[in-house]
């Protein structure tokens, strides 16, 4: 198994698009990046802390590659927004890539490139790509959070719209 650690604002959508997909074992939603020691929900919704809501991805790279997640990562959000998703705003819904090996890193930083080169987005990337650090899981209501609470505004009205763009998209990557 190997880890990817992404953040693409909120982590209820992040954590719900990447769950659907084959090869993937499992989506943990938590905090990184920051300096806050044991940082809570309530901490990170400051922006004070430095972190940023983000999922480690544990999965199968025979199964699905690094490659395939970051077309997912950057086709489900918008990495031209600096530290914002949609209304979400804040450093904490920062787009970023925390890397786990120099293979990853060089992954990230190709496919960053290759996507401003392709014009792709009107605006130039602005993905964060950072070396792994310190990973706190969030706390246990924020976990599985889409798959539990599917009727909730929040999750009808944007996880959703994620998901169904997942589906369309990606609909050979599902599991």
């Amino acid at each position: 198994m190997a880890i990817a650690t992404f953040g693409g604002g909120c982590f209820w959508c992040t954590e719900a698009v990447f769950q659907r997909l084959k090869g993937v074992e499992k989506v943990i939603s938590g905090y990184c990046g920051g300096n806050a020691p044991e940082p809570t929900y309530e901490q990170i919704c400051t922006g004070r802390t430095g972190h940023a809501e983000v999922i480690q991805i544990e999965f199968d790279p025979e199964v699905i590659t690094f490659e395939k997640l970051l077309a997912v990562f950057f086709a489900t959000h918008d990495p031209t927004t600096l530290n914002q998703q949609g209304a979400d705003r804040g450093t904490q819904y920062r787009s970023v890539i925390y890397f786990h090996s120099s293979e990853q890193e060089e992954i990230a930083r190709l496919t960053i490139a290759a996507l401003n080169a392709s014009k792709m987005f009107s605006n130039p990337i602005v993905t964060e790509v950072s070396a792994a650090v310190a990973f706190f899981p969030a706390e246990p209501y924020h976990q599985n959070y889409f798959n539990d609470n599917p009727g909730n505004g929040y999750c009808q009205v944007v996880v959703r719209g994620k998901v169904e763009k997942l589906e369309k998209l990606f609909a050979d990557l599902l599991a």
